[in-house]
């Protein structure tokens, strides 16, 4: 290939003999930046144009390049070109090395030269090879390099007629001299590219190892599975949620004098005398580490503040003391008897049955509701609500320093003291909020009680605060919650981490489903403020597939991965903001709703028969109308359900002329696809094969006349299906109607506008969130650790598919990992993107323009990945 053919031609490249790999990338990128392009890989690829090597190398690719005449240049080539801009002549920066004589040698520029003016093809041309190398690595390189030269090429033994002029072997031995050919060492192949220069090009091609031999990628998947399962279960026992206040905790001791004990029963007979305020006086000098006051003054203290008669000085005081006394002695220190204390002061002074029951006192009071387990003063008193507020706090860094304990290993015991192993069944966060009967779920009946309180307590907040970001009460709840998530799945997931999904599945969709009603403003703001990265990503995804089935959207309701993300929930978005309105039911409506669809399901609803076909296709076939809306109004219906044949609901009532079914497959959302073809039969071919023309017409007046462009399997378009010129033209005008329809959609596509930030919104909560916690960061920066395990599972899904990697992985999410890493890889090939609709695209608004610049981040990530992938291959 002459200059000018090269210069009209793209510039292929092949990188070898470079070990620094920033010296790789540094090239990689400015072929790419010129226009050229890289062809990895350790081995000589046929369709290279150029390749790029330090130096004279004895390998693979250096020789095929030569035998097949192409262009051997230093990285300075490439270098200059990048600083003149565009590509420079290729003869200055020709491979050349210095020989005895007075000029260098340009070891590939005769091969060129020939091969370039066509009087070759290449140096082995009319070579017919019988190649007798017996490793077989070392045998496919020598058969590439052979055929780079045109050289035709047998293994042994030999087709009977083929004619064999030369017999390359390593080793030579007598079976060799058998033919009736010439034989030669594998020397020969490089005498007869270089000639004498062999010498002092200082390589023997016998000791020559193909490249990437030894650095071949060899995996083994069961090992990577391990690893990557490790990998997973350390990520789950990261702590999401540390507490500054605990980080520089000391455990107290107790002082080594004291010059008097207090007088506890002088400070009960102060209480019995109405003499509160001193009562407390004296006991905040009285609180010491490792000395408690008597259990019944406490709470006679508490009833005290209860009953609404207290001053803001006392109630202030003993809020101080409740924290004194958590510091010096906090319920997870030794002994075992401190978790006793604590349950015996703060439980409700009537009803006595557990701390749960004061918490709810607590939180009814604040709320103003009639939950609470005994009547409460009323109206409600600003000094004991701001008690109640401060008090839920208090119980809050309990909890906190509990869960801190347990996950750090922090407020051990004194050097040297024995203290007994203490199970976490006996903690404080178990006995609050679970019975013995409900630990294997996280949906105890207290959570659902506390999730309930939120959800009021952010409407509430929200809509008395001016300044959003102050929502006291749903605050400390929706910390309280995180805590009781945290805890549980520390508990749980060792043994079974399946129990730990189920559990956050059942918490998300049950506030989901008790939060559906609350405006997307407060829910947006409730999802962002909580702390647990678990907790955020379960709520958010929960709410978002809520939002979707309620706006007529099917996005399935299998496990969370960043394939349903992109190719699921991004599509989804832009349904949603099509929807002219939003729902909005009561509470009481919304549950009526549900109960009223359950008890009136249609029958014969989940039943399919021999020939796959479900009640929709059934329905639709013998146009029962009502039965197409009842089974349209649950949710999660798959509209475009297929059965055994491909046949969609939509085709069965296309083709049974079922015009009320079809109108109402149109009208559902998300809408039915209307290119579905069986046998190249599309609704729009079965509905005018079969006569029912007004069903025809309907479909092109929702449609537009895309539709009319479909060819059947033999070539036909609709309009070929009509003989009668004058139903054409009434075809054709409801076409135009349709088209007239598609374009004013299209002029005004933000229907709902705040419909599209909420479900933007929750996307960035989830995109984030799933990222930080599946620990995605494991494909990151694999310039700086080339043997990491994420360079390793990338490699493996480099030259392997992604099923032969994970056909025998039996651990889920591993799995669910790995199927993350493909889709990274095919965000940065673009050969995966989310069918993102334009009018999403084009939204200014904050949390939508958020969300495209996270997918394009994402996108780069990918595209990373794949750069340092092929950098490595090098």
């Amino acid at each position: 290939m002459d200059r000018d053919r090269i210069s009209s031609c793209t510039r292929i490249f092949q990188i070898s003999g470079i070990k620094i790999r920033e010296k790789k990338r540094v090239l990689f990128q400015g072929i790419l930046q010129l226009g050229g392009k890289y062809k990895g890989g350790p081995a000589y690829r046929s369709g290279c144009t150029h390749l790029i090597i330090p130096k004279v190398l004895g390998n693979e690719k250096f020789l095929a390049a030569c035998a097949a005449g192409k262009w051997v240049v230093t990285p300075d080539y490439v270098l200059d070109s990048v600083k003149n801009g565009s590509w420079l002549a290729e003869e200055p920066y020709e491979i050349a090395i210095s020989t005895r004589a007075t000029s260098d040698f340009y070891p590939v520029r005769p091969w060129r030269e020939k091969v370039a003016s066509r009087r070759i093809s290449g140096a082995f041309q009319g070579w017919k090879v019988l190649l007798m190398v017996q490793e077989p690595i070392i045998r496919s390189a020598f058969k590439r390099l052979l055929k780079a030269g045109k050289a035709k090429v047998y293994c042994y033994p030999p087709p009977s007629r083929a004619c064999i002029t030369h017999i390359v072997a390593k080793p030579v031995t007598e079976d060799c001299k058998s033919h009736n050919a010439p034989y030669y060492s594998v020397n020969h192949v490089a005498q007869h590219l270089f000639g004498s220069k062999c010498v002092d090009m200082k390589f023997k091609i016998s000791d020559y190892h193909p490249a990437g031999t030894k650095a071949s990628f060899v995996v083994n998947f069961s090992t990577l599975e391990t690893e990557l399962k490790d990998y997973v279960i350390e990520q789950e026992a990261l702590p999401r949620l540390l507490f500054l206040e605990f980080l520089s905790y000391q455990e107290p001791y107790p002082p080594h004098s004291q010059e008097s004990e207090p007088d506890f029963c002088n400070i009960g007979s102060m209480i019995e005398c109405g003499l509160f305020m001193e009562a407390l006086d004296t006991l905040r000098s009285a609180v010491f580490p490792g000395l408690l006051p008597p259990a019944p003054v406490l709470i006679a203290l508490l009833e005290y503040a209860q009953q609404g008669n207290a001053t803001s000085d006392f109630l202030s005081n003993l809020q101080q003391i409740l924290h004194m006394i958590l510091l010096t002695n906090p319920p997870w220190h030794p002994p075992s008897s401190m978790k006793k204390y604590y349950k015996q002061v703060f439980q409700c002074p009537q009803c006595k049955t557990g701390l749960w029951a004061f918490l709810e006192t607590a939180i009814s009071y604040c709320l103003c509701s009639d939950s609470a387990c005994h009547p409460m003063p009323g109206p409600a008193l600003p000094a004991l609500l701001h008690f109640y507020r401060d008090l839920l706090a208090f119980l809050l860094k309990l909890f906190q320093g509990e869960l801190h304990s347990g996950n750090t290993g922090d407020f051990l015991p004194p050097v040297g003291s024995v203290v007994p192993q203490q199970s976490s069944s006996t903690s404080l966060l178990y006995g609050t909020f679970w019975t013995v009967w409900e630990r294997s779920t996280l949906l105890s009946r207290a959570v659902k009680q506390l999730t309930q309180f939120l959800v009021q307590a952010a409407t509430e907040d929200f809509s008395q605060s001016r300044d959003q970001q102050k929502l006291p009460l749903a605050d400390t709840l929706l910390d309280l919650l995180s805590v009781l998530v945290e805890f549980w799945c520390q508990q749980h997931y060792r043994l079974n981490y399946s129990l730990v999904e189920k559990g956050l599945k059942d918490l998300a969709e049950h506030f989901a489903v008790i939060s559906q009603d609350v405006s997307p403003a407060v829910l947006a703001e409730l999802v962002m403020r909580i702390c647990s990265t678990r907790l955020r990503l379960v709520v958010a995804d929960a709410v978002f597939r809520n939002l979707c089935c309620r706006n007529g959207q099917t996005v399935g309701d299998d496990a969370l991965s960043l394939r349903k993300m992109v190719l699921s929930y991004l599509p989804a978005l832009g349904d949603l903001a099509l929807c002219p309105t939003t729902p909005h039911q009561t509470s009481g409506q919304s549950t009526a709703k549900t109960r009223l669809e359950l008890e009136n399901l249609p029958k014969g609803l989940n039943r399919v028969n021999a020939a796959g076909e479900t009640l929709l296709h059934r329905a639709c076939k013998r146009n029962q109308v009502e039965t197409v809306f009842k089974i349209l109004a649950l949710p999660g219906t798959d509209v475009n359900v297929k059965d055994h044949a491909g046949w969609t609901p939509l085709h069965e009532a296309c083709n049974h002329g079922s015009a009320a079914c079809v109108e109402a497959l149109l009208r559902h959302q998300p809408r039915p696809v209307l290119n579905n073809q069986v046998g190249g039969v599309s609704p729009l071919h079965d509905a005018l094969l079969n006569g029912h023309v007004d069903v025809a017409k309907m479909l092109l007046e929702f449609a537009g006349s895309t539709l009319l462009e479909q060819t059947d399997g033999h070539g036909r378009t609709p309009l070929d299906l009509v003989s009668k010129a004058p139903l054409r033209k009434e075809l054709l005008h409801s076409a135009q109607v349709g088209d007239a329809g598609l374009r004013n959609r299209t002029a005004s596509p933000f229907l709902n506008l705040p419909l599209l930030e909420f479900g933007s919104a929750l996307l960035v909560h989830i995109f984030v969130s799933y990222q930080k916690e599946k620990g995605l960061s494991i494909f990151t920066q694999l310039s700086d650790r080339p043997h990491s395990l994420g360079c390793r599972l990338l490699r493996a899904l480099q030259e392997h598919s992604f099923q032969k990697v994970t056909v025998d992985w039996t651990d889920q999410r591993t799995v669910r990992l790995m199927q993350d890493a493909q889709v990274l890889l095919e965000l940065g090939r673009g050969t995966c993107v989310g069918e993102v609709d334009q009018a999403v695209k084009e939204c200014k608004e904050d949390n939508t323009l958020l969300l495209m610049k996270m997918l394009e981040n994402l996108k780069c990530s990918g595209a990373a990945l794949v750069s340092d992938l092929s950098v490595q291959r090098m």
